[in-house]
C-alpha cells in the first residue's frame, strides 16, 4: 500500500496518532478517513486541507491535534443526537412503523446523516432525521434499506417538502415544521404501500468454515484481496454449532465479547453494537455465527478473532 510510504508529513502525523500499529484498509477506514472527514462535518474543512499541504512540522503537529479534537467532538455530538433520537423512537413507539422519522432542535447538520445511518442499521427501516432551526425550517438527511427507493418516495411527498436531493439510498431534505407531521404520515403511507415491513436483511456468506481450519497464515492470505471497501467486501464466513464458553458486554452494554468453542478449539469473538444480544444467550448455548476473520493486536499480543455480523441459536 503506497500510503505506508508517503512523504506527506501531515498524513504521516495522522497515521501516527490514529493508534493503528500497521497500515491497511482498516487503518484508512477507521483511523485516517474519520479524522479528515470530521473537519468538514464540524465546519473546519480548511484545517484538513492545510494539514495535508503543510511542510512545517510544528504547524502539522498543531493541526493534527485539532483534527483529533474535531473527531472527538464529532463523536460526542453524534452520540448525543443518537441517544436523543432513540428516546423519541422508544417514547413514540416508532420502531413499530415501517419508517422512522424524528426531529430535534438545532441538531448538528454535519452528523445527522451518520445518525440516520445508525438508526436504519439498528432497526432495518428507512429513516430521516431533521434538525429544526429557530425559523421553523427543518433540514435533514435520510438513509434507506435495499428495496425501497428513498428518492422516489420523497417525490411522492412533494406537497410537504421544500426541497430535496439524493438517490435511492440516501437523501437530503428540507421540511417546514408546520408540515412535519403531514410529511411523516405521507411518507409512512408510501412505505406501507411498498411493504417495507416484508423486506428482510440479507448477509451474503462467502463460505462455511470450521475452527480447525483457521490459523494466522490463512487469515494473512486474505490480505491479498485488499483493499476492502464498498465494492470489495471482506470475506464473510459462517461458523456452525459453536458452544459459548464465555460471554460479557463491553462499553456499558454496547458491544459483545465472547469466547466460542468447537471440541477443544477456542476462538475469541467480538460483536460491535451487538450488546443487546447478550440478554438472549448464556454460557453453554450452541450458536451459529456469521462474521469476518481478523487478527486482534492488543498489548503486544496477536490473537485470532471473529468480528461478528450476526448470530443465532443453532437449530
Amino acid at each position: 500500500m503506497l500510503i505506508s510510504q508517503t512523504k506527506n508529513i501531515g498524513l504521516r502525523s495522522i497515521i501516527k496518532t490514529s493508534g493503528y500499529g500497521k497500515i491497511d484498509s482498516n487503518t484508512i477506514s477507521f483511523g485516517i478517513a474519520p479524522r479528515i472527514n470530521a473537519c468538514g462535518r464540524m465546519g473546519k474543512a480548511e484545517e484538513a486541507l492545510e494539514l495535508l499541504l503543510s511542510t512545517n512540522i510544528n504547524n502539522v503537529n498543531n493541526l493534527t491535534k485539532k483534527l483529533n479534537e474535531h473527531n472527538k467532538t464529532r463523536q460526542e455530538t453524534e452520540k448525543n443526537i443518537f441517544e436523543n433520537a432513540l428516546k423519541q423512537i422508544e417514547e413514540q413507539h416508532l420502531d413499530q412503523n415501517n419508517t422512522i422519522i424524528v426531529g430535534g432542535e438545532n441538531w448538528h447538520h454535519g452528523v445527522i446523516g451518520i445518525v440516520s445511518s445508525k438508526i436504519t442499521e439498528k432497526y432495518f427501516k428507512p429513516s430521516i432525521l431533521l434538525s429544526f432551526e429557530e425559523d421553523g425550517i427543518g433540514k435533514g438527511s435520510g438513509r434507506s434499506i435495499p428495496g425501497f427507493d428513498l428518492h422516489d418516495a420523497l417525490m411522492k411527498c412533494a406537497d410537504y417538502i421544500e426541497k430535496f436531493g439524493g438517490h435511492s439510498m440516501a437523501v437530503g431534505v428540507t421540511v417546514k415544521k408546520e408540515n412535519f407531521e403531514k410529511f411523516k404520515k405521507k411518507f409512512e403511507e408510501i412505505a406501507k404501500q411498498a411493504h417495507t415491513d416484508e423486506i428482510v436483511p440479507v448477509i451474503q456468506v462467502d463460505s462455511k468454515i470450521d475452527l480447525k481450519n483457521i490459523n494466522k497464515e490463512m487469515i494473512e492470505s486474505l490480505k491479498k484481496l485488499e483493499p476492502f471497501g464498498e465494492a470489495n467486501r471482506m470475506p464473510v464466513f459462517a461458523f456452525k454449532n459453536l458452544k459459548i464458553d464465555s460471554i460479557r458486554a463491553l462499553s456499558e452494554g454496547k458491544h459483545l465479547k465472547l469466547t466460542l468453542k468447537d471440541n477443544n478449539i477456542i476462538i475469541n469473538a467480538i460483536g460491535f453494537n451487538l450488546g443487546n444480544l447478550g440478554r438472549e444467550y448464556t454460557i453453554g448455548d450452541k450458536v451459529d455465527i456469521v462474521g469476518v476473520l481478523e487478527i486482534n493486536h492488543f498489548n503486544g499480543e496477536e490473537n485470532i478473532q471473529i468480528n461478528i455480523k450476526d448470530m443465532m441459536k443453532s437449530l
